[in-house]
């Protein structure tokens, strides 16, 4: 039957550290996009209003009007523990190699 060695299990260790990080990463990234909409302007149809007729009080752009949600620790305390926990198991695995 056999067993998992110590390199096995290292590399083991390792894959899982860098699944952790980039899962967090992924985490983090995503919350800012799937929070809200991106700007509160939608129009029903592009040809519904000419661009000259438009008021210029409006902006014609798609940024929001106030800061986004940002990358609060309070969002996104679950990617950051993914982060710490895949640098951690990182670091054991490296400390195993050695």
């Amino acid at each position: 039957m056999g067993g998992y060695n110590l390199a096995e299990e290292t590399m083991l260790v390792i894959w899982l550290g860098a699944l952790f990080v980039l899962s967090g990463l992924l985490f983090m990234a995503t919350q800012p996009i799937w929070r809200g909409r991106l700007s509160e302007a939608r129009r029903k149809r592009a040809s519904a209003v000419p661009r000259d007729t438009m008021k210029p009080a409006e902006p014609m752009t798609l940024e929001p009007r106030r800061p986004g949600a940002g990358f609060g620790l309070k969002e996104n305390w679950p990617g950051l523990a993914l982060i710490a926990l895949g640098g951690i198991l990182l670091l054991a695995g490296a400390g195993q190699w050695s």
